[in-house]
């Protein structure tokens, strides 16, 4: 019971940690309880501002650096309107997206800011390249499921872009056949980081 209690995971991909195994404990924000990283994926939790045990003061402007990075829309050569923060073709999409497409972006855009983003790069470290699709859900307020999947392990996350927790992971597996044949219609890719990115063709 003792041993059961006490087995830790690395809060990043999620892998069990083995008996012994060294990690290193970290605040993802200032004042956040501590949670185990592993090695591998120290690099990750530095990178996105996470604070080590001891640290005594929070990197200024974290947020800021994370958001200026290319985001999803600038890969797929769109923009966001400043004035109304809707997305706005630019000239490497010679067509109008549909609004199916435009979900899908928006719903690429959510994951990417989220946590999950992480634990699916630090995943790909160790599975190598993943799968992904996009797909809206019927019948409810505007929501999709993402899944990630690899031959031996997939993910799924449900993506509500009106709700306070935007994404949530809906739940987990290991074998493909687990998944009903309309979520593995795969429309997405995962690239560096754990950035999800749509498949949407340019003409």
């Amino acid at each position: 019971m003792t041993k059961i209690g006490t087995l830790r995971a690395c809060a990043i991909c999620e892998r069990t940690l083995l008996l012994g195994e060294r990690s290193f404990r970290y605040a993802p924000e200032e004042g956040a309880e501590l949670v185990d990283v592993c090695p591998l994926c120290q690099e990750i939790a530095v990178e996105h501002g996470w604070l080590k045990e001891g640290t005594p003061s929070t990197p200024v402007v974290v947020g800021d650096r994370r958001r200026r990075r290319r985001t999803l829309p600038e890969l797929l050569g769109l923009k966001r309107s400043r004035a109304d923060d809707t997305i706005v073709p630019a000239e490497p999409i010679l067509r109008r997206l549909s609004n199916d497409e435009v979900a899908i972006l928006e719903a690429a855009d959510l994951f990417n800011g989220s946590t999950f983003r992480r634990t699916v790069g630090g995943i790909q470290k160790s599975l190598g390249e993943a799968k992904a699709s996009l797909i809206p859900l019927s019948g409810t307020n505007g929501e999709l499921a993402v899944t990630v999947a690899w031959d031996l392990s997939w993910y799924q996350y449900r993506v509500s872009p009106d709700s306070a927790q935007p994404v949530r992971l809906e739940r987990r597996g290991h074998e493909l056949e687990e998944l009903e044949d309309s979520f593995k219609s795969w429309n997405a890719h995962v690239a560096d980081e754990g950035r999800l990115v749509p498949d949407i063709a340019k003409l």
